[in-house]
């Protein structure tokens, strides 16, 4: 896909630790990593989350919203995170499998652990659907995400629009997401739907296009340095799959002194993102609504719970390909939201984050400027 081979330049300890307080994007609400509860007598949904590392949303926002729409439904979840061990997510899995899950919901680290795990429980008849990131090659039923290829188009967009009124022929970085999420893949096609024909103009340059194993932000941000250094210090944008992987990025343009002179995308609108955005550190994120896909998940997992593949499958009418098993895979495919700062409130009102968790010290300005209170 794109080349991961970088020249080797010293980083310092210092930075090191700079970068990984700045991107490791975490939540307050991401406390504990198992969630052991039960409705009463429902029956048993397993949940399997990726990771806490890369990302605030999986602890903050999927798991008490996931715990909700569950029990809401009258299940009985037990909703657990792997912290990205491959391992982990298999030896949870199996503990969900042979404790009598009817359905398993996963999001997994990479494609070929969920595959594994989809297969095990298929084979005790166990319904599994993959949520926010489709597993290549396996073989679970259903899909519940958002349309992940729209979301990189949606950071195209705000970055085409950022990029405007830059010089012919403008310093562009992309820092991707990991090579085996599937959903980094998607990401990438969207924002090339929209900057490809900019960069063949050449109204832009495409510097280098890097994926960083695992979202791995402190990865990140070093990788981003390495090639602004190779290329003279010389970036007028940087495109970054994600809110964690930009935080890494602004780190280092602070350093430099280019924060807030070069516009950097992200995406899934934490509390970290948001604030950078308030701040101008950031240009813009995407707001995936999370609630919405933790609420389709737990009403198909209902469904399929009470055998009922029919309304599993009215509720599931998308379709997704998975290209590495030449399938049509039945999917819930939602809409994702371009958030610029003059957007940043819609994210409050729709109560994804509190005005608390953005309007600090040096936001207060802009919060109280845009009405967020």
């Amino acid at each position: 896909m794109r080349s991961k081979s970088l020249a080797s330049i010293a980083v310092a300890t210092g930075l090191a630790l700079a970068v990984s307080a700045c991107g490791a994007n975490t939540s307050s609400g991401g406390g504990s990593t198992n969630t052991n509860s039960g409705s009463g007598g429902g029956a048993k949904v397993g949940v399997i989350l990726p990771e806490t590392a890369s990302s605030a949303r999986w602890e903050g926002f999927d798991k008490p919203l996931l715990e909700a729409a569950l029990k809401k439904e009258g299940l009985d979840p037990d909703i657990q995170n792997a912290q990205g061990d491959v391992q982990k997510f298999s030896t949870l899995a199996d503990g969900m499998i042979n404790g009598g899950v009817k359905v398993l919901i996963i999001a997994t680290p990479n494609s070929e652990v969920g595959a594994s795990v989809a297969k095990k429980a298929q084979a005790q008849g166990i319904q599994v659907i993959d949520y926010d990131r489709l597993n290549l090659g396996g073989s679970s039923s259903y899909y519940v995400s958002f349309d992940n290829v729209k979301v990189g188009e949606l950071q195209g967009q705000g970055f085409a629009e950022a990029m405007k009124s830059a010089p012919q022929g403008a310093n562009v970085i992309e820092i991707e997401g990991a090579p085996t999420d599937n959903n980094a893949t998607l990401f990438h096609e969207g924002q090339q739907k929209v900057l490809k024909p900019l960069y063949e103009s050449g109204k832009l340059k495409l510097v280098q296009s890097q994926p960083i194993d695992n979202w791995d932000n402190q990865k990140g941000g070093q990788v981003f340095e390495q090639i602004l250094t190779s290329n003279g210090g010389k970036v007028d944008g940087v495109v970054a799959a994600n809110d964690g992987l930009a935080g890494a990025v602004i780190t280092i343009l602070k350093k430099v002194g280019l924060n807030g002179k070069v516009p950097v995308t992200g995406q899934d609108a934490t509390p970290d993102g948001l604030q950078a955005v308030l701040r101008g550190d950031q240009y813009m994120t995407v707001f995936k609504p999370i609630k919405d896909e933790a609420e389709a998940a737990a009403k198909l997992a209902a469904a399929l719970a009470k055998g009922d593949t029919a309304a599993a499958d009215a509720l599931a009418s998308g379709k997704t390909k998975d290209t590495k098993g030449s399938r049509d895979v039945k999917s819930v495919l939602l809409t994702a939201q371009l958030i610029t700062k003059d957007k940043v409130k819609s994210v409050v009102d729709a109560g994804f984050v509190k005005a608390a968790d953005i309007c600090v010290a040096d936001t207060q300005a802009a919060c109280t400027e845009l009405g967020i209170k």
